[in-house]
């Protein structure tokens, strides 16, 4: 996923019109791909640190296993409060890795028509408009974003209708990419056309936007050109409310995690509000983790691999019929294993920690010494 996002280490070779592999040590330290490793698997810890808190405080209010509980709890308080910190920090290089290859998806998080000033307002607030390409309302925060996103107080944050122009200019030049590329498929002695081709590679991707609109880019109209290069644009109210919406569970959660720690420092594990609390936030973080992905995923549109492989043109070759099969059946077998799954953690939960546990817990508090985990 992170070479779909950022495909370095690759290139397209005109002999045998496919992406080919030029750098597998690229490929495999892709900034990208390492700062959404190392978030995900840090997403990943905080949804179980919830897992376990909600379920330490499940047993609180019921007054099972208060002593395994309370230990589970404190553990689940530590590892949480030190993940969700984590999500947060690696989420913001996760950001910083959009400065560079996708500009536009970064603006349209922060639904910036326009590029601002030098280091631009974080917009906190607002009410994204495709029609009117502005935002209204907006509660703004001076230099927060340009201090985030470029690490600098000098860098611009690129805007929309900018980046658009980018994007027309480039299909301008994908256009001639296309061209000398056919002509490369008639003759592949066509050194004028290959060195043609060599210039302008780059932006082939961006010529086959045009795909869309008509069978042969060269023939595209200026019009047709303009709606290709808006279409680089991804649904910008879906970004930026998705986006508040994800990073506002993941402060939510550095603040559930923060009162739980105090309350075991504390040793006020039975605090009824905060356990309430923390069973129903056990769903909070794997939303969080899907409206991630959302946004990896809606943000890298109309790409399917970025600047190289519009979306349209990766359909499967496959006829209906087979893909509505293979949906279906991915459907009911992921459906069925998570009905077990999620009984299997429910029985689990239910039963409670071992026998052998609880024995320990009996004679620690027999002794009168703490028990051990």
């Amino acid at each position: 996923n992170g070479w779909m996002q950022n495909p370095v280490g690759a290139a397209f070779n005109p002999d045998t019109m496919r992406m080919e592999i030029t750098d597998f040590m690229a490929v495999i330290f892709n900034p990208v791909a390492q700062a959404k490793f190392v978030h995900t698997v840090s997403a990943g810890y905080v949804c179980a640190a919830v897992v376990v808190l909600g379920i330490s405080a499940f047993y609180l209010l019921k007054g099972k296993h208060v002593g395994f509980a309370k230990r589970s709890m404190t553990v689940a308080a530590a590892f949480g409060l030190l993940s969700s910190l984590s999500v947060v920090v690696l989420g913001d290089e996760s950001g910083y890795a959009l400065t560079d290859n996708q500009k536009m998806k970064l603006a349209a998080l922060e639904a910036m028509w326009r590029t601002e000033e030098a280091p631009a307002g974080l917009t906190l607030f607002g009410l994204p408009s495709l029609k009117d390409r502005e935002t209204h309302f907006e509660v703004k925060v001076p230099y927060v974003l340009g201090l985030i996103s470029t690490r600098s107080i000098d860098k611009p944050v690129e805007g929309i209708l900018e980046l658009v122009a980018v994007a027309e200019d480039r299909i301008e030049r994908g256009v001639v990419a296309y061209d000398a590329l056919e002509k490369v498929k008639a003759d592949p002695t066509d050194m004028a056309a290959r060195g043609q081709f060599e210039t302008v590679r780059n932006d082939l991707g961006y010529g086959l936007l045009l795909k869309r609109y008509v069978e042969d880019p060269r023939a595209a109209t200026p019009d047709q050109i303009k709606l290709a290069a808006w279409s680089t644009v991804p649904n910008v109210p879906l970004m930026f409310w998705v986006f508040r919406f994800m990073a506002g569970i993941g402060f939510l959660m550095i603040g559930l995690f923060g009162t739980a720690f105090i309350l075991c420092t504390l040793r006020k594990h039975e605090t009824k509000w905060f356990l309430r609390l923390a069973v129903l936030a056990i769903p909070l973080p794997w939303i969080a983790i899907e409206a991630g992905w959302l946004l990896a995923e809606v943000g890298r549109q109309p790409w399917a691999v970025e600047g190289v492989l519009p979306t349209f043109l990766g359909a499967s070759s496959l006829t209906v019929a087979h893909l509505w099969t293979t949906i279906v059946c991915f459907t009911l077998l992921y459906g069925a294993l998570a009905i077990v799954e999620v009984g299997l953690i429910l029985r689990a939960v239910k039963k409670g920690p071992f026998a052998e546990q609880e024995a320990r817990e009996e004679d620690a508090r027999t002794e009168g010494e703490p028990a051990v985990a």
